[in-house]
């Protein structure tokens, strides 16, 4: 048979343990043991200014007391008759009596006492010192004598000529002045007990509070829990920002550092005082929560959410990177293109294959070979002017789909005669996947231009492709190949330029601050993000390029991306518009 143990017990008995190893627990003790500590010195120390104060007070009574009955006549007259005692006695007691001394003794010049509250005393010595009243002084002196310690003056009684004659001695024992303490001492008693219980239960409040928001941890566990914060905060990939109610930074980890492209110290600074882009911190400053909202930073895409603290105490902001995804994306898109574009070719094939089966089946031989040739011819024609002008592969790829793509929607693209670009000029810091943003987007948002102007104008749409190398001073390289060493650039500088202009409406010079700004499109649809132009801007940005809005028959857009490597942001600039 097994014996329980009960729990309950245990759990009252830890709990004072649980108390004392927390943090609150900790802090409450010290603070009582302070306070208990104030409160008693405070009441010695008022103890001690308290009987200072009594006891002086003790000393003048008793000294006014003993110069009262020295200087009086009564004293003067009896002092020198035959019977001292019989005379001075009842008038000494009487005067003791009323001004409530413990004692008023006359003596002679030898000590020997001629009244005092016990009458078998009298003819006895005084106990005490004399010496300094018998040479005509008056002190006070603490001295036990046949009442107890008594605190005691000692004065001359002085004939006309000056001479001491008697002596007066007036006390007042140490146990009357404890007595006139007590009452003061026990209000004093009574304020220490109570400064402590306030003080006590002021301290057990404010550490419940603080044992409330440590949730009962100690010390080691506080440590422990923050360096876990500092090394959870640090490590993550997602970026964490926690703003207060003013919308200042209160915590900013490495990532959201990164991905905000941020400098310097942060903690303290308002959202709009980061050079956030303006509807990044327009969405953080928001009433309403953001949800999986897409933002462009100077150099990266990035997906933003926003919650609020508690009840109004602030705001916490998630990043998370969505730059390889919204690249991958733009791939996958181009890819899709190029799918889609070769299937409509394989079907416009196999209709052609099937009218030339057919000629040859009519006998209309020389007509067959006719109109395969022709076909041929035009499908080549754009191949070889690619493929002669562009030898980079990536971009060589990328038009041919583009090109491809256009035409499926019956958009003319052409490569104008003056671009060309060799294989392996391009550096290894200017990424595939950049050309591939910068370009694409360029050509589709051309593509859509376009078309949209062609539904407003009888022009065919057209969009018309430059890529080329030139040189740093604006000029084509002799070569076409931008080849480092030449002699305008022994330092191996030049761009690459990537201009991209359709037969569409054009951009108002008015909107061209805010072609590049995510949300920004044309398109009646809605169907649009904004992104195109955003993430044009944001590539050429990363890699220190620039942006040029221009016009001719459309919209110009020209890129110049450095083949030198980064030399600082590139800006979106309008070129003067060209005559129509």
């Amino acid at each position: 048979m097994s014996v329980r143990t009960p729990t309950a017990p245990r759990r009252l008995l830890a709990a004072p343990r649980r108390l004392v190893r927390s943090l609150a627990g900790q802090l409450f003790v010290v603070q009582v043991v302070i306070v208990a500590a104030v409160v008693a010195g405070g009441a010695v120390l008022a103890y001690l200014f308290t009987a200072d104060r009594t006891e002086a007070a003790a000393r003048r009574e008793v000294t006014a007391v003993a110069h009262a009955v020295a200087d009086s006549p009564t004293v003067r007259t009896a002092v020198t008759g035959p019977d001292p005692t019989a005379v001075l006695q009842p008038y000494v007691e009487q005067v003791r009596v009323e001004t409530g001394v413990s004692f008023i003794t006359v003596m002679n010049t030898d000590g020997v006492r001629w009244t005092h509250p016990l009458p078998d005393q009298i003819g006895k010595r005084f106990l005490g010192h004399i010496d300094w009243a018998l040479a005509g002084q008056t002190r006070s002196e603490t001295y036990t004598g046949t009442l107890g310690p008594s605190v005691r003056v000692v004065t001359p009684v002085l004939d006309d000529r000056h001479r001491v004659i008697a002596l007066v001695s007036a006390g007042i024992t140490v146990d009357s002045i404890s007595e006139q303490l007590s009452g003061p001492l026990l209000a004093l008693a009574g304020v220490a007990v109570a400064a402590l219980a306030v003080g006590g239960a002021g301290t057990y409040l404010a550490n419940s509070r603080l044992r409330r928001h440590t949730h009962g941890m100690g010390p080691a566990e506080l440590s422990h829990l923050y360096e876990y914060h500092q090394a959870t905060l640090h490590s993550v990939r997602e970026g964490l920002v926690l703003l207060d109610r003013a919308h200042r930074v209160v915590l900013c980890n490495d990532a959201a550092r990164e991905l905000l492209g941020l400098a310097g110290e942060v903690d303290g600074r308002t959202v709009a005082e980061l050079g956030l882009p303006e509807a990044l911190v327009t969405s953080v400053l928001g009433d309403e929560p953001v949800r999986d909202e897409v933002h462009l930073t100077a150099e990266r895409v990035v997906v933003l959410n926003t919650s609020t603290i508690g009840t109004g105490l602030g705001r916490v902001v998630t990043l998370r990177d969505h730059t390889e995804l919204q690249s991958l994306s733009g791939e996958l898109d181009s890819v899709r293109g190029f799918t889609e574009a070769l299937g409509a070719q394989a079907h416009e094939a196999a209709n052609r294959l099937h009218a030339v089966v057919s000629l040859i089946e009519l006998g209309r031989h020389e007509q067959a070979v006719e109109f395969a040739t022709a076909e041929l011819a035009l499908a080549q024609q754009l191949t070889d002017r690619v493929v002669a002008a562009v030898t980079e592969p990536v971009l060589a790829a990328l038009l041919l789909g583009k090109a491809a793509q256009a035409a499926e929607r019956g958009v003319e693209l052409t490569l104008t005669e003056d671009s060309r670009i060799d294989d392996g000029v391009l550096p290894p810091g200017l990424s595939a996947r950049d050309l591939i943003t910068v370009l694409g987007n360029l050509i589709d948002n051309a593509v859509d231009a376009a078309i949209a102007g062609a539904a407003e104008s009888p022009v065919p749409p057209e969009v018309t492709v430059t890529a080329r190398i030139e040189a740093a001073n604006g000029s084509d390289t002799a070569d076409g190949t931008g080849a480092a060493g030449g002699a305008d650039e022994p330092d191996g500088g030049g761009h690459l330029l990537l201009r991209v202009a359709d037969t569409g409406t054009g951009i108002d010079p008015a909107a061209v601050e805010d072609v590049f700004r995510r949300g920004w499109s044309t398109k009646q649809d809605g169907r649009g993000h904004g992104l195109g132009l955003a993430l044009v801007a944001q590539a050429a940005r990363r890699n220190g390029g620039t942006v040029e809005v221009g016009r001719d028959r459309g919209a110009v857009l020209t890129v110049r991306l450095p083949l030198s490597g980064r030399t600082g942001p590139g800006m979106p600039r309008q070129r003067a518009e060209a005559a129509s």
